[in-house]
């Protein structure tokens, strides 16, 4: 995170610095400062292709999804299906819409998955079931 700061720190400074050039180069009438401002930019673009295509190759891959793992731990697959839909952050009520079933019995589920993975809030359950590999990050 430090590194990160740094890096868009210098950038930021960089960029203030080719502002203060092309102000210098506007009221001096020199034509040269300009081609020392394209070049700092062109660098500058090289520099941004980097990172992005650092940034790309080493983007996590999917974690995959521990199946027996939820077997083990007794969780069924409409109380799973209750899991992948609080992760998505949907209420109670949103989820027994879309899971077409009353809002008592995602209330049934709800607590259910909350004593199989030893939770006590709903936040809670969902980061154990990212740490246990139940849900995809």
């Amino acid at each position: 995170m430090k590194k990160t700061i740094f890096v868009f720190s210098a950038l930021i400074i960089s960029l203030l610095v080719l502002f203060q050039l092309g102000k210098y180069s506007f009221i001096s009438g020199n034509t040269s400062i300009e081609i020392v401002i394209s070049i700092v930019a062109i660098v500058f673009l090289g520099i941004g292709l980097y990172i992005n295509r650092r940034r790309a190759q080493s983007a996590p891959e999917p974690n995959h999804v521990d199946f027996k793992k939820i077997k083990t731990l007794g969780i069924s697959d409409r109380e799973y299906e209750v899991l992948i839909e609080i992760a998505k952050g949907l209420s109670n009520r949103e989820i027994g819409k879309k899971l077409h079933i009353s809002e008592s019995t995602i209330k049934t589920h709800v607590s259910n998955l909350l004593v199989k993975l030893n939770a006590k809030r709903r936040t809670q359950a969902i980061q154990i079931a990212k740490e246990l590999s139940l849900i995809p990050q």
